[in-house]
């Protein structure tokens, strides 16, 4: 295992994708669900077959005096060598970290309009739920929307069933009860989602586009992130700014508040918990 704050032409991250990552919010220096975190680490490295890093490589991401919120970002990848795809007969996985000042974005905990993109996630089980380091489909989902007052985007699966959002997870209210997508196919299984999961928060459920566009019985909708917290979704349009829907005010809902608990943030929208460092 080597770390190192550059990367070298033939890493084989660089050149393929072939590696792992993960985005971990920090409070005072201590790392927010990270038994999450490190869980779809090791999910990712068994995937790929990549050697996983010891857990004294991985403290060092992150134990060093702090204050406030930070975001460390950790990347794995194999590591430099192989040629063509195939891979090198002994690889050195190579660990790149950073840690940056984080603020959230407390306004759009209130609410915020999203919208819904063209582009079609590809089915793909073998890496369903990993956050690997090939993320050209967000990206190009990403360049669908310029305006400023979109906060994110929602993708669906090439069978048309709602996935994710592309830096985030959807959530929805139904029934009284909360509910994300399955993430056996495609799409990234995040960490708040793996705990609101494992508390009874949510549970899963498929969601075509058609019901999400037309169904009454879909009250309420969210996009939510480890880093972020939870945003409830006022409205949502086509990119070039066309409304397809409307949802139910639900700016300090039981599931926003669940969600921010769990990540040191107040339930109550725009407000900080007084234990957090302006």
């Amino acid at each position: 295992m080597t770390s190192s704050d550059s990367v070298p032409f033939d890493d084989r991250g660089l050149a393929y994708g072939d590696g792992v990552f993960e985005t971990v919010l920090l409070r005072d220096g201590a790392p927010g669900l990270w038994p999450y975190h490190r869980a779809r680490l090791m999910r990712g490295c068994r995937t790929l077959g990549i050697e996983p890093p010891d857990e004294a490589a991985l403290a060092a991401t992150w134990q060093a005096p702090a204050s406030g919120l930070e975001v460390l970002k950790i990347i794995l990848t194999r590591g430099s060598g192989g040629r063509g795809y195939a891979l090198p007969g002994t690889a050195e996985p190579r660990l790149i970290s950073r840690r940056t000042p984080f603020a959230p974005a407390t306004l759009r905990w209130r609410g915020v309009d999203v919208c819904l993109c063209a582009l079609r996630l590809a089915r793909q089980p073998a890496l369903a739920g990993i956050k690997h380091l090939n993320r050209l489909e967000n990206v190009l989902a990403r360049r669908e929307w310029q305006r400023k007052d979109i906060a994110e985007g929602l993708l669906a699966d090439s069978d048309g069933n709602l996935v994710e959002a592309t830096a985030m997870n959807v959530f929805w209210r139904a029934g009284g009860a909360f509910w994300t997508p399955p993430l056996d196919a495609c799409g990234v299984a995040g960490t708040l989602r793996a705990a609101l999961l494992a508390r009874g928060v949510v549970a899963e459920a498929p969601l075509s586009l058609a019901e999400l566009r037309s169904s009454e019985s879909i009250e309420q909708l969210f996009v939510g992130n480890s880093v972020q917290g939870v945003w409830p979704v006022n409205t949502l349009t086509a990119p070039d700014g066309e409304l397809l829907r409307r949802f139910l005010s639900a700016s300090a809902s039981p599931l926003q508040a669940a969600a921010h608990r769990l990540l040191g943030y107040s339930p109550v929208a725009g407000a900080l918990l007084s234990g957090e460092k302006r």
